[in-house]
């Protein structure tokens, strides 16, 4: 485990310094709250609330090692069973589905920036889970990295757009990054296939098909998944993919169990990647977890798509069941 404390910028007033006193004893010197209550004469109550504070701030910065999550049995298994790079398998945990969410998202933000390196070129995609990713990652700084945003744009009701996911991304890990300036889906195919023809949006999208690492979550065809709810697709649009056989979705594209697209009316109006540019890449991260995403993803790694991921104990093992 590593831990790192923020240093103490000027300005800032003398009860920031205790607090942070306090958090360097506990952490670096390894004292106990006892002992840091009698070298600051001060309660151990007060050094408790002095320490919730640091990491209510941000002071604080903890991570487990990589190893830990990725050469566990699960993650081993899960790597052997499907062909993959990696795996990084967290505990979901006692908590609610919420938590263990944010739980696997802030996994993959510990992990990401060790899959990148120098010259990468990151496609990301957007979701709840990869909003979490782009908000947890701990700002860094990797040369020449460029960060795509891989489906277009939509009014939603989350209070965040594809657009800020792939931006915060980049502004965390110091990248550069290439918004895609368009609506993700159209009411009319022939527009949509004007603008795909517009020179700067043309531009954009050939920069995804450069992409040589990708981030994406694997979405339900049920009918409160977030293809529907982000208004990508009507609820009519979901039942004809789903009739034609759709298991899950990959970045806006409906694919069946063995990870193939579905053509569809849909493909004609979106603006996005497609999955033969998911295809072979040298990275291809696919963070989900919970039991609706267990066919979803299955499907995304019989597609081709995936080498990497990241999810928790209770779904590695629910992939594992369902593969027999």
């Amino acid at each position: 485990m590593a831990t790192s404390l923020r240093r103490r910028t000027a300005g800032q007033v003398s009860g920031e310094s205790i607090v942070i006193e306090a958090a360097w004893m506990y952490y670096h010197d390894g004292l106990n709250q006892t002992e840091i209550a009698k070298l600051l004469q001060v309660s151990r109550a007060t050094v408790v609330n002095y320490l919730q504070e640091a990491r209510e701030r941000g002071y604080i910065r903890i991570s487990l090692a990589p190893e830990v999550f990725t050469s566990h049995q699960l993650a081993q298994d899960l790597r052997e069973k499907f062909g993959l790079q990696a795996a990084f398998v967290l505990p979901r945990g006692k908590g609610t589905e919420e938590e263990a969410l944010m739980r696997v998202a802030r996994g993959a933000a510990d992990w990401l920036p060790s899959l990148l390196a120098p010259g990468d070129r990151l496609g990301v995609a957007w979701g709840r889970t990869i909003f979490e990713i782009a908000e947890a990652i701990e700002q860094t700084k990797i040369s020449d990295v460029t960060v795509s945003q891989l489906v277009g744009s939509m009014a939603t009701p989350y209070g965040f757009t594809a657009e800020i996911c792939s931006a915060h991304m980049a502004q965390n890990l110091g990248a550069k990054c290439i918004n895609l300036h368009a609506p993700a889906v159209l009411s009319d195919p022939d527009l949509a296939a004007r603008l795909r023809d517009e020179p700067i949006i043309r531009r954009q999208l050939d920069a995804l098909s450069h992409c040589n690492k990708a981030l994406f979550a694997a979405g339900s065809c049920d009918p409160d998944s977030h293809i529907v709810s982000s208004g990508l697709a009507s609820r009519a649009d979901l039942d004809w993919y789903v009739k034609q056989g759709a298991t899950g979705v990959l970045c806006g594209r409906f694919i069946d169990a063995e990870g193939q697209a579905i053509p569809g009316a849909l493909d004609d109006r979106m603006i996005g990647i497609t999955l033969d540019n998911l295809q072979g890449l040298e990275v291809g991260l696919l963070v989900s977890e919970g039991n609706t995403k267990v066919v979803p993803m299955l499907s995304a790694i019989a597609g081709g798509c995936v080498t990497h991921v990241v999810t928790s104990n209770e779904t590695a093992r629910l992939m594992l069941e369902a593969a027999g």
